[in-house]
């Protein structure tokens, strides 16, 4: 399952660290920012329903995210 997620992250360094924390919440998952999009989109791969440990990553480091729907 690819999640899809609106972010407003949009530097590297800040993409960088929310990557880490992400990892270390979802060890098993494959993820990456497209910070060229507009909407600065994040997509993780993971076998199960991760948005809640997402939100709870990004609002404890002062980020937004919402998640995109098709």
């Amino acid at each position: 399952m690819v999640e899809v997620f609106k972010t407003n992250v949009q530097h590297k360094d800040v993409a960088c660290q929310v990557i880490e924390e992400l990892n270390s919440h979802l060890p098993s998952s494959h993820i990456n920012f497209d910070l060229s999009d507009c909407d600065c989109i994040l997509r993780i791969e993971h076998g199960k329903n991760i948005t809640e440990k997402v939100y709870h990553v990004f609002e404890k480091l002062g980020h937004y995210c919402e998640i995109l729907t098709d």
